[in-house]
């Protein structure tokens, strides 16, 4: 006979009430632990989740006025809200086991039992246990979603060729559970391709949690993913589920994750080999079941090579690769693109007949668009504020400021040969070193590794 997954704590001053209750119950629940002293009780809570505590009413000799353990029954709620506690009562005790239950207790049980009882008033307690336990769950999820659902994610769009291979490649990686990895410049469009990946998967119907890691501080990293427990630090004031518990059952997206530190890297790799996670203040585990999904816009391959990404997390994350192309790579979905935006923000800033001519058009094709996506986005939401007409003209869009005279091919095509021509021969004089080079150049390093990836160097 299989036993039931849970975990019991069975608390009373007599040593023959807790061997029998544990010599019967360990052939029913996966972990059973006995305790005759309550003042250990704490102890127990810190080090163990337990699913039901079964708590004795009197602990000292000829006491039946069941004070200390309404006592302890206040002590069991206030370490875990959600704790299920039954109450061991003698008979003829019935008031106190009544006002143990409005006082927080979730049953109570006559000594001596029947075992026939005993099991189906746990097995009770254990469904509460679980609809507690995923009520607290939906209502963080949901506090964390709200918190996020003013953020606009448009929808995914283009026919061109490099996007149609993305679309492929989504559709054949999606229905599995392999983490991915998706690459590419900002703007590019990386969380709609996460979000895809999702909503093709068995777990589209789950919750899809977003985590820009670069915009969280290192001593907030591990209450952020892994949550925390009431009295952690400083502003901890009630216990928080992090995002990893928060994703159980659907998808983790992490974005920027080229933006860790080596010691973070360490400890996120930690949590996604054992799929476990301890809130910080608390020695407990939880498992959680995720689909991974990562993405940056940084070189790993290069900073693996430099030390500063971890190998071992690199192999870990990218079971899969997509590459998100830039918009520079994609010019036939500007039309599209526009026409979507057009469409979004004439709508918002109630300019629904903005219309816009195919000479802007193709002035936008010719453009590089350094900020891919975003950048063009922004540029129409402006254009359409600004403008007094109902139609877009190439006035409405300053794409570069200070310009000459010349054709907007031909400037981008001198400056990006000028570039071009300045990184070789930074990299030339450096022998290949691209952190030197960098310095030369006056530009960080990751700003130089995006322009060896646009030029193919």
């Amino acid at each position: 006979m299989s036993k039931t997954e849970a975990k019991i704590l069975v608390v009373d001053d007599d040593i023959d009430v807790l061997n029998t209750a544990r010599m019967y119950l360990k052939q029913q629940f996966t972990l059973v632990q006995i305790e005759n002293d309550p003042e250990q009780i704490p102890d127990h809570l810190e080090r163990e989740a337990f699913d039901v505590v079964l708590l004795d009413m009197n602990f000292k000799k000829g006491d039946n006025e069941g004070e200390e353990g309404l006592k302890w029954l206040n002590r069991i709620l206030t370490i875990d809200p959600n704790a299920i506690v039954i109450l061991i009562t003698a008979y003829g005790e019935f008031d106190l086991a009544v006002k143990a239950v409005k006082s927080g207790a979730t049953d109570f049980l006559p000594k001596p039992w029947k075992n026939e009882k005993l099991f189906g008033t746990i097995q009770s307690a254990l469904q509460l246990r679980q609809s507690k336990l995923e009520v607290d769950r939906l209502k963080s999820t949901q506090k964390t979603l709200s918190s996020e659902i003013d953020q606009k994610f448009e929808n995914f769009i283009g026919e061109s060729l490099p996007i149609q291979k993305v679309f492929s490649l989504i559709e054949k990686v999606g229905p599995t559970e392999a983490n991915v990895l998706v690459l590419g410049e900002n703007g590019t469009g990386k969380e709609l391709a996460a979000r895809a990946l999702h909503r093709q998967s068995e777990r589209k119907g789950k919750v899809f949690i977003n985590v820009d890691l670069g915009s969280i501080s290192e001593n907030l990293f591990e209450s952020e993913l892994f949550g925390h427990v009431r009295g952690a630090f400083t502003d901890a004031k009630e216990d928080k589920p992090g995002r990893f518990e928060l994703a159980s059952g659907g998808t983790l997206f992490l974005d920027e994750i080229g933006n860790l530190s080596l010691p973070l890297q360490a400890k996120l790799l930690t949590v996604l080999q054992q799929r476990k996670v301890s809130r910080v203040g608390s020695g407990k585990e939880i498992s959680v079941d995720i689909r991974l999904i990562c993405a940056t816009n940084m070189p790993l391959y290069e900073m693996v090579k430099e030390g500063t990404f971890r190998q071992d997390l690199l192999y870990r994350i990218n079971t899969v690769e997509l590459r998100m192309p830039a918009l520079a790579e994609r010019t036939e979905d500007i039309d599209l693109l526009v026409q979507h935006f057009m469409q979004l923000y004439g709508k918002k800033y109630q300019k629904p007949k903005m219309r816009i001519d195919q000479n802007t058009i193709a002035k936008l094709k010719k453009y590089h668009w350094p900020g891919n996506i975003r950048e063009l986005q922004h540029a129409i939401e402006r254009a359409i504020i600004l403008a007094d007409d109902h139609k877009l003209t190439a006035d409405d869009f300053v794409l570069q400021p200070n310009r000459s005279n010349k054709r907007l091919e031909e400037d981008i095509l001198d400056l990006s040969e000028m570039e071009k021509r300045l990184i070789l021969k930074a990299l030339d004089k450096n022998n290949g070193n691209v952190t030197r080079a960098a310095k030369d150049l006056g530009i960080d390093r990751l700003a130089l590794y995006r322009r060896l990836q646009k030029y193919g160097l």
